[in-house]
């Protein structure tokens, strides 16, 4: 299967304070990786480091054998806030359409190509028809699937996703877990998530952080486990897929 990415003695901090301390973590080809933890734990900061956007203070980061900034073009990102202005006169399409765009684009036009590729993505995840929609005035969950295809119309090996479904309900949030699940049959995913209900049902690795890391398999996740990683007592509620 190959690795996708590699973490070894991995160590951050802004200014003086620790964030991240010694972060060692693989993802194969093909895997489906949540990673969870409390506000402050450094899951953000985690994403943008194997994006290639902040530096490590020590330690060593490979995306698919070299250097995130050599390779930002296998990689899809959905941040955790993705918002237009409701006025702003922007198109579903043209959302999708940024994926395209290269690094320190000036002047640009889209090829046929670039509108060929929004559109099968588009199709992917089930919003070709709200091509023409401003995208301002879709339903969160429509907003959530132009995002994902934005992400996924460069073509992506590695889709990166900051808590997707933050802002949506239990409906939504499944109808995106879903797809994400249908898109894992050919791309890698490592996904930040607050909901430990639907991650059960869908990943199949999960990692732990609050500062320091564990990687468990699915099965491995219990009440203890979480309730270390939160410091506190919590209930843990699997969701079974309602198909």
């Amino acid at each position: 299967m190959g690795k996708v990415l590699e973490l070894h003695g991995i160590n951050f901090a802004y200014d003086t304070r620790l964030i991240l301390e010694d972060i060692n973590l693989e993802v194969e080809a093909g895997e489906f990786l949540a990673v969870i933890g409390p506000n402050g734990g450094g899951k953000t900061t985690l994403l943008r480091l194997i994006l290639g956007l902040l530096e490590p203070v020590g330690g060593t980061i490979k995306v698919f054998g070299q250097a995130p900034n050599k390779v930002r073009h296998l990689m899809g990102y959905v941040p955790q806030h993705g918002e237009f202005s409701k006025d702003f006169p922007v198109s579903a399409l043209d959302v999708v359409l940024m994926g395209r765009l290269s690094p320190g684009s000036l002047f640009f036009r889209y090829s046929p190509e670039d509108y060929t590729a929004a559109y099968e993505v588009m199709n992917a995840v089930r919003v070709k028809e709200l091509a023409e929609y401003r995208f301002g005035e879709l339903s969160g969950g429509q907003k959530q699937r132009i995002l994902i295809a934005r992400a996924l119309a460069a073509k992506p090996q590695l889709l990166i996703l900051d808590e997707p479904t933050s802002s949506a309900d239990n409906r939504v949030e499944q109808d995106i877990y879903e797809l994400l699940s249908q898109l894992n049959k050919k791309i890698t995913i490592i996904i930040v998530s607050h909901d430990l209900g639907f991650v059960s049902s869908y990943v199949t690795k999960v990692a732990c952080l609050n500062r320091n890391l564990l990687v468990h398999n699915i099965e491995e996740i219990s009440q203890d486990v979480i309730a270390e990683l939160y410091r506190s007592s919590v209930d843990m509620i699997k969701h079974q897929c309602l198909l």
